[in-house]
C-alpha cells in the first residue's frame, strides 16, 4: 500500500467514528445507535455507497476552525432495501450534536436531489439538537433548502422520516412535510417550542416526553404514523413499510408472486351481529380479505374510529381505508376525516389503489366538532376521494348513512366498483331518527307513542335500511355475500389495473386546508 494510499484509509477510519469513541459510548448507553448503525441495518450488506464522507463545515467563529470532523455530522449517501434502490441521510448526534450547519445541510440536499432525479425513496434518520448556533443564519438557510425540497420531493417519490433522537423547533418541518413519520419510544420527541420555553411562556410544566414524545404524537397529534420501540424496530418497520410502496409517482406498487388457491372465505360471513347497534372489529373482515398476515396499519393509536393501512391482495398492494365499528361506532369526526384524507392522498400519488370498507352512522355531533371545523376537515375526506384517479373499490359491510355515505369513496364520486353486503343500509339517516322527523306527528298523537314510533321505524327500515334501493340505481354495483368478497376484489383489481382518467388541466386544486 502506497502513503497516500494509507493516509486515505486513515482518513476514512477518522471519518467513520464521528465524535469519537467516548461519544459512541454514550450514544449507545442511551440505548441508541450510531448513524452508521443505523445505515448497516437498513441496507442490504455491502451495498451502502457514501457521498461527502470529508465534507467540513466552513465556519471560523467562537472557535470553530478549530473543531472539523469529517463528515460534519450526517452520513449521506444510496443503496438498496431488499434490492431496492433508497437513498439515505443519518444524522450523527456523536457529532456536535447532530446539529446542521450549511455543509450538514448541502449533504442532505444532495441526496434528496438525487432521490428524485433517479426516482428512489428518500429515508431521512433524524437524531439533531437543531440548526447549528454558531453558524447563525447559515444554518437557518440550510434548513429552508430542505423544505424547499421535500415539497419539490412530495408526490415524486416517498419520503421517509425516522425520528431516533431529539428533533426540535425548525427541525421539525422536514419530517412533517414528508409521508410517513416513524418514532422511537422513549429517546426521540418533537416539538417546536421546547418544556422551558413552554413553562415560560404559559407557566405549564411539562416534560420533553409529555410534550413531544411518541406517545403524544401518535395518540394525540396525529404527527406520526408509526411508532417503534427502540431503533432496531424502527428499522424494521421502515422496510416493511417500503415492501409496499412504489420507488416512484411513475412507477406501480410491488406485486408479489401470488399462488391462487380456495379464495373464498366463509369467516366472513358471521362477522356482522344481528343488532345493526352491536358494534364489530373491522379489523377482522381486513385480515380475511387479505392475504394472510399482509395487514400493515398506519397510525394505529390516533382516530381510531377510522382503519388505515396497506394489505396484500393476491400479491397486489393495495391501500386501505375502514371505518371501525369498535370506536365511536365508525362515526367520521374531525381527526378520523385529516387521518384519512392524508393516507388517501398518499395513495393515489403513488399509484397504490385503494379498497374502501364503509360502516359509518354520519359525522359526529356537538359543538366541539363544530368549532374544530367538522365542515371544512370532512370535505378534506371528501376532496381527497374525489380528486384520487387510483383504481377504488368500496364494499359497504353495514351502515352507510347521509352525507359520510357520500363522502366514504361512493360512486358517485368516483368510485370504480360499489360493493354491497346483504347487511347493508343505505339510507339518509338510522331508521329511528328518520321515523321520529317523517312521522312526528302520527307518533305524538297516538294512545301509544312508543308502539307507533317502532312501527314507523319498521316500516322505514323495510323501504330504505338495505341496499336494494341503491342497486336499483345502478349506485351499488353488486349485492354480494360476505364469504365472495375476497374473489370479487381481486378481480375488480385485476380489471382497473390499466385505468386511465382524464382531468381539467389545472396548476393545482385548493384542498380545504
Amino acid at each position: 500500500m502506497t502513503e497516500r494510499e494509507r493516509e486515505l484509509e486513515k482518513r476514512r477510519e477518522e471519518a467513520k467514528i464521528g465524535g469519537g469513541e467516548k461519544r459512541i459510548e454514550k450514544q449507545h448507553g442511551k440505548g441508541k445507535l450510531t448513524a452508521r448503525e443505523r445505515i448497516e441495518l437498513l441496507i442490504d450488506k455491502g451495498s451502502f455507497q457514501e457521498i461527502g464522507m470529508f465534507v467540513s463545515h466552513r465556519s471560523s467563529d467562537f472557535g470553530m476552525e478549530n473543531q472539523k470532523i469529517p463528515g460534519d455530522g450526517v452520513v449521506t449517501g444510496y443503496g438498496t432495501v431488499n434490492g431496492r434502490l433508497v437513498y439515505v441521510f443519518s444524522q450523527d448526534f456523536t457529532v456536535f450534536g447532530g446539529s446542521l450547519s450549511e455543509t450538514h445541510a448541502e449533504k442532505i440536499c444532495k441526496v434528496m436531489d438525487q432521490a428524485m432525479a433517479n426516482g428512489a425513496p428518500l429515508i431521512g434518520l433524524n437524531d439533531s439538537g437543531g440548526a447549528r448556533i454558531q453558524e447563525g443564519v447559515n444554518s437557518l438557510g440550510g434548513y429552508a433548502d430542505i423544505f424547499y425540497r421535500n415539497v419539490l420531493a412530495s408526490g415524486v417519490v416517498p419520503q421517509i422520516s425516522a425520528i431516533m433522537g431529539p428533533c426540535a423547533g425548525g427541525a421539525v418541518y422536514s419530517p412533517a412535510m414528508t409521508d410517513f413519520v416513524v418514532m422511537v419510544q422513549k429517546t426521540s420527541y418533537m416539538f417546536v417550542t421546547g418544556p422551558n420555553v413552554v413553562k415560560t411562556v404559559t407557566n405549564e410544566s411539562v416534560s420533553a416526553e409529555e410534550l413531544g414524545g411518541a406517545s403524544a404524537h401518535s395518540t394525540k397529534s396525529g404527527v406520526t404514523q408509526l411508532v417503534a420501540q427502540n431503533d432496531v424496530d424502527c428499522i424494521a418497520k421502515i422496510k416493511n413499510l417500503l415492501s409496499y410502496l412504489p420507488q416512484n409517482n411513475r412507477e406501480a406498487p410491488p406485486n408479489l408472486s401470488y399462488e391462487y388457491g380456495e379464495e373464498s372465505r366463509p369467516q366472513l360471513n358471521g362477522i356482522i351481529p344481528e343488532s345493526s347497534n352491536q358494534p364489530y372489529d373491522m379489523k377482522a373482515v381486513i385480515d380475511h380479505l387479505a392475504d394472510a398476515d399482509s395487514f400493515f396499519e398506519v397510525q394505529a393509536d390516533f382516530a381510531d374510529n377510522i382503519v388505515v393501512g396497506f394489505i396484500r391482495l393476491a400479491g397486489r398492494s393495495v391501500g386501505v381505508i375502514a371505518n371501525q365499528p369498535y370506536s365511536l361506532a365508525g362515526v367520521l369526526d374531525v381527526d378520523s376525516s385529516k387521518k384519512a384524507a392524508r393516507f388517501v392522498r398518499f395513495c393515489d400519488a403513488f399509484n397504490i389503489p385503494m379498497l374502501v370498507l364503509v360502516d359509518v352512522p354520519g359525522f359526529l355531533p356537538g359543538t366541539d366538532q363544530e368549532w374544530n371545523g367538522i365542515i371544512s376537515n370532512g370535505a378534506k375526506l371528501l376532496y381527497a376521494f374525489s380528486e384520487a384517479t387510483v383504481p377504488s373499490v368500496t364494499v359497504i359491510t353495514r351502515k352507510a348513512y347521509g352525507g359520510a355515505y357520500d363522502v366514504m369513496n361512493s360512486k358517485h364520486i368516483g368510485a370504480d366498483m360499489n360493493f354491497a353486503w346483504p347487511s347493508a343500509e343505505i339510507a339518509v339517516m338510522g331508521a329511528k331518527g328518520a321515523s321520529e322527523i317523517i312521522f312526528r306527528r302520527e307518533i305524538a298523537e297516538a294512545e301509544d307513542p312508543e308502539a307507533k314510533l317502532k312501527e314507523k321505524e319498521a316500516e322505514y327500515a323495510e323501504k330504505f335500511a338495505h341496499p336494494y334501493r341503491a342497486a336499483e340505481r345502478g349506485f351499488i354495483d353488486e349485492i354480494i355475500q360476505p364469504e365472495e368478497t375476497r374473489v370479487r376484489l381481486i378481480a375488480a383489481f385485476d380489471s382497473l389495473e390499466q385505468k386511465k382518467v382524464w382531468r381539467p388541466e389545472k396548476k393545482h386544486g385548493n384542498i380545504p386546508l
